[in-house]
C-alpha cells in the first residue's frame, strides 16, 4: 500500500472507531454475553440448545468457553443469531492510529540518533543540540510520511 493510502486508511479507521463506546462500557460480563443475554431473556440452556441445533451440555460448554475467552468467532456468531443478536467484532486501538505511528517513528528516530551520537562521541565531536533537534524532527516526519512495515521491525 502506498504511504499516502496508509495514512488515509489510518485516518478513516480512526474516524470510524471514534464512535465505538469505551472498552469499559462494552466489557464482556464475567460469565459471558451469551449467558447474560440468555438469562435476561428468561431462556434455558435447553431452549438455546434447540435454537442452535446442539445438545444442552454443548450450550453449557459454549457459555463456559466464552467466559474463559476461548470461544471461536463462529460459535459466538451462531449463538448471537440464536439469541436474535448481532455480533459486533472490532479491534479498537487504545490511541488513534496516527498517534501510534508517530510514537513508533519517534522511538525509531531516537534509536537511530543514539547510534550517530555514540559515533560522534567516539570521534570527540560534539553535536549541537539545536541541530540534533532539527534532525530528529526531520527524521520523524520522514518516517511518518513513509510509514511502512520497516517502522515495526525490532519491536
Amino acid at each position: 500500500m502506498h504511504p499516502d493510502d496508509r495514512q488515509a486508511a489510518r485516518r478513516q479507521l480512526d474516524k470510524r472507531l471514534s464512535t465505538v463506546p469505551s472498552a469499559e462500557v462494552i466489557a464482556r460480563p464475567q460469565r459471558g454475553w451469551i449467558r447474560a443475554i440468555r438469562e435476561a431473556l428468561g431462556m434455558t440452556t435447553a431452549q438455546l440448545a434447540k435454537r442452535l441445533g446442539v445438545s444442552q451440555p454443548r450450550v453449557v460448554g459454549i457459555e463456559q468457553a466464552e467466559a474463559k475467552g476461548a470461544i471461536t468467532l463462529d460459535s459466538l456468531e451462531r449463538a448471537a443469531h440464536a439469541l436474535d443478536c448481532r455480533l459486533v467484532y472490532a479491534l479498537v486501538p487504545r490511541k488513534p492510529l496516527d498517534a501510534l505511528v508517530e510514537e513508533r517513528a519517534e522511538r525509531l528516530a531516537e534509536k537511530r540518533l543514539d547510534s550517530t551520537r555514540h559515533t560522534m562521541a567516539l570521534e570527540a565531536q560534539a553535536v549541537d543540540t539545536r541541530d540534533e533537534d532539527e534532525q530528529r524532527k526531520r527524521l520523524i516526519r520522514r518516517l511518518v510520511e513513509h510509514a511502512g512495515s520497516e517502522l515495526w521491525d525490532n519491536a
